[in-house]
């Protein structure tokens, strides 16, 4: 055992519970020493991510000893790939898709092919208060390149974070609420790029300091791209343009810490596809959000540390075109006031006959007000929706490197809205029939609960069984939309009496993360009841009801539906190294997923990805990385009523880099990386099946993005 000084650094946007990083410098505030074996940091029970350093460019990073799973982006794979939307950075991830509806901005993750209400999105520990779950044309207020880290958690680790995380959390880490003071006081990095089949722009930059026993944060960025290319043309009226920042700041002490930050984000983009390019149609969201976070650890008594996450924001984005005669008018106002705190409290490990068991309390409530104002009242009438939760993980291990989980989570659900009472048909009796309205609330108790089992095996091999119950509330927009949502191209129609939704899941997984050969591969089923979903009727209509029907308008009806359905899928990464050359390897890497989404009537359940296989070599040693890889989308064939198949497609990519470590005295640099990437190199014609819009919209063609780094 060797003895180590850590600083208090925690992914705490998963809710970890241990101390996650490397040594720090002794100017550092240091918490008291643990012990570790080797130079793995201390694992804590909860941990949704390994934490700790990233792994070297090019390693396929696996997250071997946890009950969930988790897929990572370092922020060096973020510099390099230089993605401007969260859908774009996960977009060709084992078991992740996206939903492209406006490539480079609206791009929300998919997983497992769930998206909107059923994947949440979290920004340093506190839910990211937008409203992209409302609409696939909603961008989520984040650019990638001011963060460390994105990570994908599926599994039971979501319990934490509510029965809205039922399909995964997506987390992004940027250090906004500083944990530790960087050695030498000062540490940053400068990231810019170019790419050429949109001229697109980008550059970031952040700056970490401090002094004594208090760190600062400030961060900026800004990227813009024109209409991007494609095999078949210009993509008309797919521009983007974003910028924004923040400043952070902490005070650390002994025992612990606290931060505040306020961030600023700002955009504009464009809506493709046939009408809406016709029409212009853009959005512009505006995102002011403070943020707080904490922990202390009590030197004496039952509660080992106390920590908590709060986060408050104002989002609003208009929806805007031009009308036939050629006005500019802006057809809808989104709006979004939403707080949120989460309180844990862990309790000390206890010695039992059976082995140590360690745990977590925890308590979380939200408020979310929405307002949607357009064309004959808008999408939604003013709603109120509030939660309040508890849950409860226990970890216990039993020696021998078997360890069992077992987590609870009940909540409090509350929404207030306007119910719209349509016809069961879902058509007009004649002009001037329009729903009729009230005010109405619903109150839900979702309950949920997990248990799992985690064996260590021989040559570093970790299996992994859970299963899970998870029970999710209808949402606001589920429950009560009734109208236009012009920039989507859909008249919504919620349900008012819709019910909880239920889901059964059982999961194996099979993992390496260390050594030549290192593997992650999960296979899943999943049984909803009652599964919420956008049914098309068929119909189409303007911006009031009473013109709906066959031909009625250019609006697609989209009605919320509840039924049986079953997901079953796997999701496999594996990397091994054959070849040393310098002072690393060269070597091959494999992937492959695929979704199977059927309703109890044997339909399909629409927008599903298709299966994806694919791999390639890479090369890292000496200061290089390279990589060359292939992946293949089949065709997608398994359609839900109204919904066309979908091509597969080809994506051939490629990337050369080289980083130079730099003295900061000679150069005000410690390191500078410079590279290409090669997208889409086969230009081939890309639909993603999972967009609404995948019969108008085309992904990007060929691209060369040339980028640079330099860290100080």
């Amino acid at each position: 055992m060797s003895r180590m000084r850590y600083g208090l650094r925690r992914w705490a946007g998963l809710g970890v519970v241990g101390l996650l990083t490397g040594p720090v410098q002794a100017e550092e505030v240091s918490l008291d020493e643990i012990s570790v074996t080797s130079d793995k940091p201390a694992r804590r029970f909860g941990e949704a991510a390994a934490g700790g350093a990233a792994p070297p460019d090019g390693i396929l990073p696996v997250v071997a000893d946890r009950f969930a799973t988790v897929t990572v982006v370092t922020g060096r794979e973020l510099a390099r790939s230089q993605p401007t939307s969260l859908g774009e950075a996960l977009f060709d991830k084992p078991g992740l898709s996206a939903t492209t509806f406006a490539p480079g901005s609206a791009s929300r993750p998919i997983v497992r092919g769930l998206d909107n209400h059923r994947v949440r999105i979290l920004e340093n520990g506190t839910g990211v208060q937008d409203m992209s779950d409302l609409g696939e044309d909603h961008a989520v207020p984040i650019n990638p390149l001011i963060n460390d880290r994105i990570e994908v958690i599926r599994g039971p680790a979501g319990l934490r974070y509510g029965s809205q995380a039922v399909g995964g959390v997506v987390s992004v880490e940027n250090n906004r609420i500083p944990t530790a003071i960087p050695a030498g006081g000062v540490a940053g990095r400068v990231t810019t790029g170019l790419s050429a089949v949109d001229n697109g722009r980008n550059v970031a930059a952040t700056v970490d300091a401090g002094h004594g026993n208090v760190a600062v944060h400030a961060d900026a960025f800004k990227s813009a791209a024109d209409d991007y290319n494609t095999p078949l043309g210009i993509q008309r009226n797919s521009f983007n343009r974003s910028q924004g920042g923040a400043i952070g700041t902490s005070y650390l002490f002994e025992r612990g810490f606290v931060g505040l930050s306020f961030s600023h984000f700002d955009s504009v983009y464009g809506i493709p596809g046939i009408g809406s390019a016709a029409q212009r149609t853009r959005l512009d969201p505006t995102q002011d959000k403070l943020q707080a976070r904490g922990e202390i650890r009590p030197l004496d008594g039952p509660v080992a540390a106390i920590r908590f996450w709060a986060g408050g924001s104002n989002y609003r984005h208009n929806e805007f075109g031009t009308t036939p005669s050629g006005v500019e008018e802006i057809a809808a106002v989104f709006k979004n006031r939403a707080a949120e705190g989460r309180i844990e409290l862990d309790h000390v490990p206890v010695e039992t006959a059976f082995g140590t068991l360690s745990g977590q309390l925890g308590f979380q409530a939200e408020r979310r007000k929405l307002r949607i104002s357009g064309a004959e009242g808008g999408l939604l009438r003013p709603t109120d929706t509030r939660v309040q939760a508890a849950y409860l993980f226990e970890e216990l291990a039993l020696g021998g490197g078997l360890r069992l989980q077992a987590a609870g989570r009940i909540e409090g659900n509350r929404v207030a809205g306007t119910q719209a009472l349509f016809p069961a048909d879902f058509l007009p009796e004649g002009p001037g029939d329009e729903p009729m309205e009230s005010r109405r609330t619903r109150r839900f108790a979702p309950k949920s609960a997990s248990f799992g089992a985690l064996q260590d095996l021989p040559h570093g091999f970790v299996v992994s069984l859970t299963g899970s119950y998870v029970e999710r509330a209808p949402t606001s927009l589920e429950l009560f939309s009734r109208g236009p949502h012009e920039a989507s191209a859909t008249f919504e129609i919620g349900d008012p009496n819709l019910r909880l939704e239920r889901a059964r899941t059982v999961e194996l997984g099979f993992r390496r993360a260390e050594g030549p050969f290192r593997l992650d591969a999960t296979g899943y089923v999943t049984r909803y009841t009652g599964f919420v979903y956008k049914r098309l009727t068929g119909f189409t209509c303007g911006d009031a009801f009473d013109s709906c029907g066959i031909g009625g308008g250019d609006l697609r009806q989209v009605v919320y539906s509840q039924a049986g359905a079953t997901f079953t899928g796997a999701e496999i990464g594996s990397q091994i190294d054959l070849v040393p050359v310098g002072n690393g390897f060269a070597g091959i890497s494999a992937q492959y997923d695929f979704v199977r989404a059927q309703f109890d009537d044997g339909s399909f359940v629409p927008r599903i990805p298709p299966h994806r296989v694919g791999g390639g070599v890479f090369l890292r040693a000496d200061g290089w990385t390279a990589q060359v890889t292939l992946l293949h989308a089949f065709a997608q064939t398994q359609t839900a009523l109204l919904e066309t198949p979908t091509p597969g497609y080809n994506d051939l990519k490629a990337e050369i880099a080289y980083s130079r470590p730099l003295d900061p005295a000679v150069y005000g640099m410690s390191e500078v990386t410079l590279g290409l990437r090669g997208t889409n190199l086969l230009d081939d014609v890309i639909r993603n099946a999972a967009s609404f819009r995948k019969d108008e919209v085309v992904l990007p063609g060929r691209n060369v993005r040339l980028f640079l780094t330099a860290r100080f």
